[in-house]
């Protein structure tokens, strides 16, 4: 498996990861929206924001927003990550900063939100690999810190898909965060320091 940033894939490869499901509606701009301006947003409108925030195809640019995992050239996963600052319903939402005092708009601290794996390769691990991808990426850009905020659930409780596109605490530990906070009964905070 390879993982590259957004900006060296396709964004057809992109888009092959979305698949018809709920990230192929999403987009990866609720959290970056927040839900209200996400709800009155058509789907193509949010596909042009995620074009314009990745970049691909575009190997030249200095960042992108996420990164494409391909197994055996095939695109079969997402990860979005850049700095936690870029995430308006982050800023808004209680989970990251319960308990804490952080600053929302520090541009140093970067944050993995979701990932996507296409449909027929979910199972197999993908996200680990895609989590460590991501932090080695925003090392790679300057972050002092990465966080992440995995939905934790109960042994042998039936999560849908769609509610674990935040990850989960095995994904992020395979990465080298570690929990610094347990806001809700279902999501913690995770972190690594980089500097």
């Amino acid at each position: 498996m390879s993982v590259v940033p957004a900006n060296e894939a396709g964004w057809d490869d992109l888009q092959a990861v979305f698949g018809r499901g709920g990230a192929a509606k999403c987009q990866c701009q609720r959290i970056k929206l927040g839900d209200h301006d996400w709800y009155r947003m058509r789907v193509e409108e949010r596909a042009h924001r995620l074009r314009d925030e990745t970049d691909c195809g575009h190997p030249e640019a200095d960042r992108s927003s996420g990164m494409v995992a391909y197994l055996d050239g095939e695109p079969v996963g997402w990860v979005a990550v850049e700095p936690r600052a870029n995430y308006r319903r982050l800023r808004g939402s209680s989970v990251p900063w319960a308990g804490r005092t952080e600053d929302p708009y520090d541009l140093d601290v970067w944050a993995i939100v979701c990932f996507a794996i296409r449909p027929g390769y979910r199972g197999q691990g993908l996200t680990r690999p895609l989590a460590m991808a991501a932090v080695e990426y925003a090392r790679a850009q300057g972050a002092k810190a990465i966080e992440g905020y995995p939905m934790v659930h109960r042994q042998g409780q039936i999560v849908s898909w769609g509610e674990m596109n935040v990850g989960s605490r095995g994904t992020f530990a395979a990465a080298g965060l570690r929990e610094v906070s347990h806001p809700t009964a279902r999501r913690v905070v995770m972190r690594l320091d980089l500097a």
